[in-house]
């Protein structure tokens, strides 16, 4: 329904026709013309300014007049001056533009090639060694840009990953999804972990299908390295029987060393009392580590930039296991 004047008159806007969000999205532009014959208080100087014919700024502003169902300027020759409303409106209109060249700046300072940023998530056993190693190579070339770090496991990596959230995460396995781009990177060992006085703890290999009638610890379900380990023991011809569930592989060595039972893990960076690693040599336990980013989704520069520098890394990803 249109809406009545207070005086009675038929209301000069045509505000009430549009839908919800619309009269914004409408007005935006002419409130940007506005803004400069105001700030000029002087039509043909305002359209130089912005590189329009002086009729075309005219006849936009005394459009926006129309909509808004308000006079916003008095004409005085060439030259205007601000109503009350127009007085109103233009602070309004100061403040939107402003925050509008915020965020144009901060959408410039996101993808500007040397000091952008990269939002870069990880697998949790990646973050003691394999990622400072790579953030420090990189900022050797790249020392201004900054990263937004994420530990998690694999699959909420991909759901930020498709989210837009992230820009580029390492996971295990890599996904097998066309909403995604991998390229793997290395393997990384997987140990059989057991208490230091378990009756294996003096061999230095074992086959995965002789502890198949042991308690295990391992990662909930979810976690990439969860699928992994169970495809082995299944591979090995038995289901694993699970004790204890976890989200850390560090907490899971601990309840190995308290002797709750064993776990599929990758080698730890420093020796943990109370456990021995083992090299399971049947079936050939490896993971493959990988690089993902979203498919089809344009890459800033910062973001481009290391991509390449984490590729080029393969093979060499993990050159401490």
């Amino acid at each position: 329904m249109a809406a009545e004047a207070v005086d009675g008159t038929e209301p000069r806007g045509r505000v009430a026709e549009l839908g919800p969000g619309e009269p914004a999205l409408l007005l935006a532009p002419r409130l940007a013309q506005f803004a400069a014959v105001a700030r000029l208080e002087h039509v043909t100087r305002a359209a130089a300014l912005l590189g329009v014919p002086q009729p075309t700024l005219s006849r936009a502003v005394a459009r926006l007049e129309e909509e808004l169902g308000v006079d916003l300027l008095a004409r005085q020759g060439r030259t205007v001056r601000l109503t009350r409303a127009g007085r109103l409106l233009l602070a309004s209109v100061e403040r939107a533009l402003a925050e509008v060249e915020r965020g144009a700046e901060a959408a410039r300072a996101e993808a500007d090639p040397a000091a952008g940023r990269v939002a870069f998530g990880f697998l949790h056993t990646m973050g003691p060694d394999a990622v400072p190693a790579l953030l420090r190579g990189f900022r050797a070339e790249h020392p201004q840009v900054r990263f937004q770090l994420v530990q998690d496991y694999g699959a909420a990596m991909l759901e930020r990953l498709r989210a837009g959230e992230l820009d580029l995460c390492l996971v295990s396995p890599l996904p097998d999804d066309p909403a995604f781009t991998g390229r793997p990177l290395d393997e990384q060992r997987l140990h059989l972990v057991v208490p230091a006085d378990h009756r294996l703890a003096g061999r230095r290999r074992i086959r995965l299908a002789e502890v198949a009638e042991e308690p295990f610890v391992g990662l909930e379900q979810g976690y990439g390295l969860r699928v992994i380990s169970d495809d082995f023991c299944a591979q090995a011809g038995f289901v694993p029987r699970l004790a204890f569930e976890g989200e850390e592989a560090e907490t899971l060595r601990g309840l190995v060393a308290a002797g709750l039972g064993v776990a599929l893990l990758p080698p730890a960076l420093v020796p943990r009392p109370g456990v021995v690693e083992l090299e399971v040599t049947a079936p050939r336990a490896r993971r493959a580590i990988g690089l993902a980013w979203a498919a089809g989704r344009p890459l800033t520069p910062p973001v481009a930039a290391f991509r390449d520098f984490v590729l080029s890394r393969r093979g060499r990803l993990l050159e401490h296991d």
